[in-house]
């Protein structure tokens, strides 16, 4: 076992010479096997080591002896250790987590604190080959990211360091057997027999099964591991480039894609490309979101429809309108306003641009497309209001008779609902739209350039 583990050590660079490492420490055979075996390295690497334990009181004083146990041990072989006993149970009750995810929680930032305390940036843990076999069936089973089925890696970016886990190579057994061989006698946890738990059934109903089949199972799953994540690393590089042409925007709150250019992209680049995007607006990714999320955003993007909503886990949202898609942590707000604009004068509006309404003493250049409005000389000194959209709102479309809803005029300029409640729009003192800027004219626009003083309004 020895020398699997320190080849492990090796091929991953998994410890830098003279490093402090924190190493997790339960009682159980694994991670107590893991304590002693870096204990023995640790003059050769140059290691120095801080224990650490986590008593979740789930088990009252037998998880407290436990505590007790690790701490001994420590004392025994001259390492230092910081244990904590936290109330997983209260912190459950008050995130709502199952106990699994409280626990953990509440271990990973203990063992960052004890990071930070001691300058640490090397957290180790005592998974092995039996867990990797597990995680990775079970997200096969329940379904995950591609990342998710790489299942657990040997080394991850942790805190102000990385988490490495060197006992990836070797099985339970074969930590039972160091154990016994070193002379150390182990806690064991009864609730690790308990069926109650996904991984236990899977540890003591389908494991033996492929164990029989292939006594160096964990093995292969192993080297599957490494294998697809070297293949995802591969293609998350070139996703990186290939998503940079499709989100028109990104910030802190979401992200706008667009939906066209999303749809040129391969499929292994769009479901990696989905991916990348969640990773960069989930500060941390919820258990919760598996490939079945991925695929529901796949399907929204290639929806006949135009319009559709997406609840994501931890509050995300998926909103598409037409050619794009907005995600965003933010509920929709109400964006309604109104600007008085003076003639002359100008306004930046909610969306960026700017009105800007000036007069000309001579004949106006000629009058083309939505983004110029023209109007006689009765509106200079006049106020205009400059607003959103109300319900019901009407135009009279200039060169048509009667007059159109301002919704349809949206639709069917596949104006995106996300700025459809920021678009201005342009109304005299009695309350009669004059131009929806950008978009339509009404007939109120002048026609005739007779008189020597016209006023102009610009959409820039």
């Amino acid at each position: 076992m020895i020398g699997k583990v320190q080849q492990f050590i090796k091929k991953h660079t998994l410890f830098s010479p003279n490093s402090t490492v924190i190493v997790g420490v339960s009682g159980g055979p694994d991670s107590l096997a893991l304590l002693h075996f870096l204990h023995e390295e640790s003059e050769r690497r140059g290691l120095t080591l801080i224990a650490a334990h986590v008593d979740h009181m789930f088990r009252g004083k037998e998880s407290e002896d436990d505590l007790k146990f690790v701490e001994a041990f420590c004392r025994s072989i001259d390492i230092r250790c910081e244990s904590i006993q936290i109330d997983v149970t209260a912190y459950q009750q008050e995130k709502k987590l199952t106990s699994q995810v409280a626990a953990r929680e509440c271990r990973y930032a203990f063992f960052a604190d004890v990071m930070k305390k001691y300058n640490a940036d090397t957290l180790a843990l005592a998974h092995h080959g039996d867990d990797q076999v597990e995680t990775i069936l079970m997200k096969l089973t329940r379904g995950s990211t591609m990342n998710g089925y790489a299942g657990i890696q040997a080394k991850r970016p942790f805190y102000q360091g990385e988490i490495v886990r060197p006992l990836l190579s070797v099985t339970k057994q074969d930590l039972i057997k160091y154990c016994e061989h070193v002379g150390l006698e182990p806690r064991v946890d009864p609730s690790n027999e308990k069926t109650t738990y996904t991984r236990n059934r899977f540890r003591h109903y389908i494991l033996p099964h492929l164990k029989a089949e292939n006594p160096e199972v964990h093995e292969r799953f192993q080297a599957f591991s490494e294998n697809l994540s070297e293949d995802q690393k591969y293609l998350e590089e070139l996703t990186v480039a290939e998503m940079n042409t499709v989100m028109k925007k990104k910030g802190d709150q979401g992200i706008l894609i667009d939906i066209e250019e999303f749809q040129k992209k391969r499929k292994p680049l769009q479901r990696r490309g989905i991916q990348l995007i969640l990773n960069y607006l989930y500060t941390e990714i919820p258990p919760t979101l598996s490939s079945a999320n991925v695929r529901d955003l796949l399907a929204l993007f290639k929806s006949d429809h135009p319009s559709g909503r997406l609840h994501l886990p931890g509050g995300l949202q998926a909103i598409r309108s037409y050619n794009e898609c907005l995600l965003t942590f933010e509920e929709k707000k109400d964006q309604s306003y109104s600007y008085h604009l003076t003639v002359p004068g100008q306004l930046t509006l909610p969306n960026g641009r700017k009105l800007i309404c000036s007069i000309h003493n001579q004949h106006p250049i000629e009058v083309k497309g939505n983004d110029i409005f023209l109007l006689d000389e009765r509106y200079i000194g006049e106020t205009l209001t400059v607003r959103s959209r109300n319900l019901g709102d009407k135009l009279k479309i200039k060169g048509m008779k009667g007059t159109k809803k301002v919704k349809d005029i949206f639709i069917d300029a596949k104006v995106p609902l996300s700025e459809r409640s920021v678009w201005p729009i342009v109304e005299d003192r009695d309350g009669t739209i004059l131009w929806i800027p950008g978009l339509k004219k009404s007939s109120y626009e002048l026609n005739t350039y007779q008189q020597q003083k016209y006023v102009i309004l610009y959409y820039k």
